[in-house]
C-alpha cells in the first residue's frame, strides 16, 4: 500500500533517476547500520539489566545456603519464613521442597513441573505453574539442590524487566521506522528537488533547440548549485548568441562589401567582351580588376588571420618581450606616415615594461592602433603614445587629437566590418580594430576606450606577466625549428 503511494507519488522522471537510485541506497545502507545500533543498545541494555537481576538472586541464593548451613532446614524454613513475610520482598519466589518435590515452605504452593528434572538456572512463563500461582509469573528463578536432597527455588519477578525490555524495544523501532520515513522523504525530495531543476534545464534546452537562442534557464534566486549552472549556462548561451549575431553579421558584411567589387569586375569583363578596345584599355581594366582582387584577398586574409587568433592557434609562440621595445619599434615604422600626415608623434616609453605574448601580434594590434590614430586623428594633429605600468600589469596607451568615437558606438568599432558612417568613404574594410581585438584577447588582456578632450584615447591594459622560464623558451625554440624542417 505505501510502496504503491510512494510510486504514485513520484513522477516516471524521478523514478527513473539515478539521483533518486543513489538517495535510497544511502537510506539503505544507513537504516542498517541505524538498526544495527538501536539493536546492539537494546541488547547491552536488556542483558545488563538480566545481570544485575541474577547476581541478584545469585546473592540472595547464597545468603540462604549460608543460613542452612548455620542452622540447617528449621534455620532455612525461618529464614524464607521471614523473607516473605517482607514486604520488601513482596517481589521474590521462594519454595523449599522435599525429595519428592512436595511442599515444605515459601510463599509458593507447588513446584512446577517444567523444573523437576532442571538444575540452575531458568524462566517461568504464565501457564507454567498452577492458576494461582500466575500472579508470580514470569518469573527469574535458580534451582538448587541442597545437601539433603531438598530442592530450593529461588526466584524474582522479572515482570518489570520484561515491561521495560518491551518499552525499549517499542522506543527503539519507532526511532527507527520514524528514521526511515525521514531518510526516505528526504531522499526523495532531493531527488524530485533535482530531477525538477534538470527538467527544467532541458526543457530550455528542446526549446533553444525547437525557437532559438532566445530562452534562457529560469533562476530561482536561491543561490544554490543549481543557480549557478543556470547562470554559468545563460553566460554560455548569451555568448553561443552572441558569436552567432556576429557570424551572420559577418556574413552579412562579407556579402555586402564583396557585391561592390564583384559587380565592377563582372561589369568590366563585360565590356572587354562586348567592346574592341585597344592594348592600354585592356591593361587598364586588367589593373583595375587586379586591384579589386587584391582587396578581396586582403579581406579574407584578415579574417582568416583574426579566427587563428581567436583560435589561440599562437600561443606557442609566447615569449618574455619588452613592450616598450615593441612599441619603439612600430613608432619607428609609421613616422614616415605620420610626417606626410603633419602628424607629431609624442613616444613616452622610457622604462622596461615586460610582457608576456607573441611579439609579431603584438606588433601587428599596435600597429593598427597607431595607423588608426595617424588617419583619423586629424590633419596637423598630434597622437601621443606612452607605455606604462599600474598595479594590476603593464598599459599602452594611443590618445589622438581627432574627432573621437561616439560612446554608443565604442563597443561596435571592435566588431568585423564595423565602420563608422564618416569612414565608410575612406578605404578599408572595417577588419583592424578586430583584428586588435583578437590579439588582446588572445593575451588575456582589455581595451579601454576614453576621451581625449578633444580627439579619443586607447588603452591596452595587459595583465601581470607570468615570465617564461628559459627551459620553456628553449623547448619551444626547438618545436619551432623542428616545425620549419
Amino acid at each position: 500500500m505505501a510502496s504503491g503511494f510512494v510510486f504514485v507519488l513520484l513522477s516516471k522522471n524521478v523514478r527513473s533517476s539515478s539521483t533518486l537510485k543513489l538517495a535510497f541506497i544511502y537510506v539503505i545502507t544507513f537504516c542498517a547500520a541505524i538498526f544495527g545500533l538501536l539493536g546492539y543498545v537494546y541488547w547491552s541494555t536488556v542483558s545488563y539489566l538480566y545481570e544485575i537481576s541474577d547476581r541478584t538472586i545469585s546473592a540472595e541464593g547464597d545468603l540462604l545456603t549460608k543460613a542452612y548451613e548455620t542452622g540447617g532446614r528449621d534455620g532455612l524454613i525461618a529464614q524464607i519464613d521471614r523473607r516473605a513475610s517482607d514486604p520488601y520482598f513482596s517481589d521474590w519466589t521462594y519454595l523449599l521442597a522435599d525429595r519428592s518435590f512436595d511442599y515444605v515452605a515459601g510463599n509458593m504452593k507447588s513446584w512446577p513441573a517444567a523444573l523437576h528434572a532442571s538444575k540452575g538456572w531458568a524462566t517461568l512463563a504464565p501457564g507454567v505453574s498452577p492458576a494461582e500461582e500466575a500472579r508470580r509469573l514470569p518469573a527469574r528463578v535458580k534451582h538448587l539442590l541442597l545437601p539433603d536432597g531438598h530442592h530450593l527455588l529461588l526466584g524474582r519477578d522479572i515482570e518489570e524487566l520484561d515491561r521495560f525490555g518491551r518499552s525499549v524495544t517499542i522506543g527503539l523501532a519507532s526511532a527507527a521506522v520514524i528514521f526511515l520515513i525521514l531518510a526516505v522523504a528526504a531522499g526523495i525530495s532531493t531527488s524530485r528537488r533535482s530531477v525538477a531543476r534538470i527538467e527544467a534545464i532541458n526543457a530550455t534546452s528542446r526549446e533553444i533547440m525547437r525557437s532559438g537562442l532566445g530562452e534562457r534557464i529560469p533562476l530561482r534566486g536561491t543561490g544554490d548549485e543549481w543557480d549557478g549552472l543556470a547562470e554559468n549556462l545563460n553566460s554560455m548561451l548569451d555568448r553561443i548568441e552572441e558569436l552567432v549575431e556576429t557570424n551572420r553579421q559577418v556574413s552579412d558584411n562579407v556579402a555586402h562589401d564583396l557585391r561592390t567589387p564583384l559587380t565592377r569586375m563582372r561589369g568590366r569583363l563585360e565590356r572587354a567582351c562586348n567592346q574592341q578596345l585597344d592594348l592600354g584599355d585592356y591593361r587598364s581594366l586588367v589593373n583595375d580588376t587586379i586591384s579589386d582582387l587584391d582587396e578581396i584577398l586582403t579581406t579574407f586574409s584578415s579574417l582568416l588571420r583574426i579566427s587563428q587568433i581567436e583560435a589561440r592557434d599562437r600561443t606557442a609562440a609566447f615569449r618574455n618581450n619588452d613592450l616598450s621595445e615593441i612599441v619603439r619599434e612600430v613608432v619607428e615604422l609609421f613616422e614616415p606616415a605620420a610626417e606626410e600626415r603633419a602628424v607629431r608623434l609624442k613616444l613616452s616609453a622610457n622604462e622596461t615594461v615586460p610582457v608576456v605574448g607573441d611579439r609579431d601580434l603584438l606588433f601587428d594590434a599596435i600597429s593598427n592602433l597607431l595607423d588608426n590614430a595617424i588617419k583619423h586623428g586629424g590633419d596637423q594633429g598630434e597622437v601621443r603614445i606612452a607605455v606604462g605600468r599600474r598595479a594590476d600589469g603593464p598599459v599602452l596607451s594611443i590618445s589622438d587629437r581627432g574627432p573621437g568615437i561616439p560612446v554608443e558606438e565604442r563597443s561596435h568599432v571592435l566588431r568585423r566590418f564595423y565602420r563608422l558612417e564618416r569612414s565608410r568613404n575612406r578605404p578599408g574594410n572595417g577588419l583592424g580594430l578586430s583584428l586588435v581585438t583578437a590579439v588582446v584577447n588572445l593575451h588575456d588582456a582589455n581595451i579601454v576606450m576614453a576621451d581625449n578632450s578633444p580627439g579619443l584615447r586607447i588603452e591596452v591594459r595587459f595583465p601581470n606577466p607570468q615570465r617564461v622560464s628559459m627551459f620553456d623558451q628553449q623547448e619551444q625554440s626547438w618545436a619551432i625549428g623542428v616545425n620549419r624542417l
